[in-house]
């Protein structure tokens, strides 16, 4: 056994990796063998400070940079990011687990908000309403808001964070990034690119770290808005913390996603979709299909696909290119899942496929696919996010069931329908209380030209990320009405003015008596 110290993550601060005031770390572990691989530090109170410090010092400058310069950069930035594309999935497989097809897949979405970014002219074009009143012009136009913070999650730890900073920084804003501590060493790569295209120093800054680094930005006076994406519980501490300092907040919570599949559905395709929005990636990420809401008939030949499939599932280390399904990403959360499963039996539910009985040789933190049927809304396996490679079939015998199994659940993230109907489909689309929805598609995440974001407990704050809704939401608008008084003016123009004003009714805004 090697006996060689494991590296040591630092924070990124004014453009330098720095130990900063951090004294703690925490492991950041192999999923697939188990191995102490690296340890991170933990951000005080101080480091938090340094950050923003630095992102306010280079704020001035930035916020003034020209449009077209903020453009270019952001498109050297993405080319950046997809040249080092393989290396960036290497590390995110290595650290969170997932195969590398999901880890490309991740860099793939973040590398379409990079393009969006990338159109940032375009975005913050204003309106201009010229004569609204006699000689009167009325514009708006968008500027940033100043330092913003983005905490991010452990299950997308180079697409989440891609999210939130090539948006805000485009805009004009300065950013610190606290992404997990789980696997964090993707946006350090991510920060020498920034780097690497020219981003000047302090525009981009990351502290890592645990609550200590969290209450550090929620309270800390500089920063005027937080983006973050986990579980409920925390997404609403976070909302209510940081926007109680006045804040600008957009909290994205958990999911507990249903996919409804009819009896008229190609049961096959939707076997297919469900195993592999349900297990890909071991389950963990807030997209994941977790029940499957079976409509009458369906529901036994749906559980028979999905066992086949399941049980032929290639689970091993990500890194491995015969592996379909890797780890989860810690002892913690294989000791939650696999908890979770023994709940689902003691509650009485049917269980089809267990993944505690896998085994993976090299040790790892690994649990299969596990499918249960039978399941009812008062267990635990259908009420919580248990964010692991288990998916719940409920048996309802109609669709308007299945809709209000939908809207009566306080997660509301994503859902989806399979069917071969228009009108079940019309009909549902309309009917859930959802904030995105898939026909026939599993996991429907919008293109970054959308938003994304979920209703009910999924979403704390006004404002979905990415899209127009990310840019409005480090942006503020301001809306400018001008006269220009001619130093000269005619006599006869003059009176014809105050007689035209004079036939629409006076207007207070705008008094034309001089």
């Amino acid at each position: 056994m090697s006996t060689s110290p494991v590296r040591t993550i630092r924070h990124v601060i004014d453009g330098r990796e720095t130990t900063g005031e951090s004294s703690r770390t925490a492991p950041v572990w192999n999923p697939a063998t188990g191995e102490h691989q690296a340890d991170v530090l933990l951000a005080e109170p101080g480091d938090v400070d340094a950050a923003v410090r630095a992102a306010r010092t280079a704020l001035a400058d930035w916020a003034e940079t020209s449009l077209m310069r903020r453009s270019r950069l952001m498109f050297a930035f993405r080319n950046l990011v997809e040249k080092n594309l393989d290396d960036l999935a290497r590390i995110v497989s290595a650290e969170h687990g997932k195969v590398l097809d999901d880890a490309r897949g991740e860099l793939v979405r973040g590398l379409e908000v990079i393009d969006f970014a990338c159109g940032i002219p375009q975005l913050l074009k204003g309106e201009y309403s010229d004569q609204v009143s006699s000689g009167v012009d009325l514009f708006s136009f968008r500027q940033p808001l100043g330092v913003c913070a983005g905490i991010t999650p452990f299950n997308f730890p180079a697409m989440v964070p891609l999210w939130m900073h090539p948006i805000a920084i485009a805009t004009g804003n300065t950013f610190v990034l606290k992404p997990s501590e789980r696997d964090p060493s993707a946006s350090n790569l991510i920060a020498e690119l920034y780097a690497e295209a020219g981003l000047p120093d302090g525009v981009f800054n990351i502290v890592h770290g645990d609550k200590v680094a969290v209450d550090a930005i929620l309270d800390h006076p500089d920063i005027a808005a937080v983006s973050f994406v986990g579980s409920t519980p925390i997404a609403r501490y976070v909302h209510e913390r940081a926007t109680a300092g006045g804040k600008r907040v957009q909290a994205l919570g958990g999911a507990k996603n249903h996919a409804v599949v009819l009896p008229d559905a190609d049961l096959d395709q939707a076997a297919d979709h469900l195993v592999a929005a349900g297990y890909g990636s071991a389950g963990q990420r807030c997209m994941a299909i977790s029940v499957a809401v079976a409509v009458g008939a369906a529901a036994d030949p749906l559980v028979e696909l999905v066992r086949e499939k399941a049980r032929a599932i290639k689970v091993g280390p990500g890194l491995d290119a015969g592996s379909e399904m890797g780890p989860v990403v810690s002892p913690e959360a294989l000791a939650r899942i696999t908890d979770y499963i023994g709940s689902g039996v003691a509650a009485g539910a049917d269980l089809v496929v267990d993944g505690r009985e896998l085994d993976v040789e090299g040790g790892g933190f690994f649990v299969g696919p596990t499918l249960f049927d039978r399941v009812t809304p008062e267990m635990d396996v259908y009420r919580e996010e248990i964010f692991g490679p288990v998916v719940a079939v409920v048996r309802v015998d109609t669709l308007e069931e299945a809709i209000d199994l939908i809207n009566g659940n306080d997660l509301a993230n994503g859902t989806a329908i399979f069917t071969t109907g228009g009108h079940a489909a019309r009909l549902f689309q309309r009917s859930v209380q959802v904030g995105m929805i898939g026909v026939n598609v599993p996991i429907p995440v919008p293109m970054a030209f959308y938003s994304f974001g979920g209703w009910k407990d999924s979403l704390f704050g006004a404002h979905h990320i990415h899209g127009p809704e990310g840019v409005a939401f480090y942006t503020r608008a301001k809306a400018v009405t001008t006269r220009w008084p001619d130093d000269k003016p005619d006599n006869a123009k003059a009176e014809g003015a105050k007689t035209e004003d004079a036939k629409a009714g006076p207007d207070l805004r705008f008094p034309t008596a001089v």
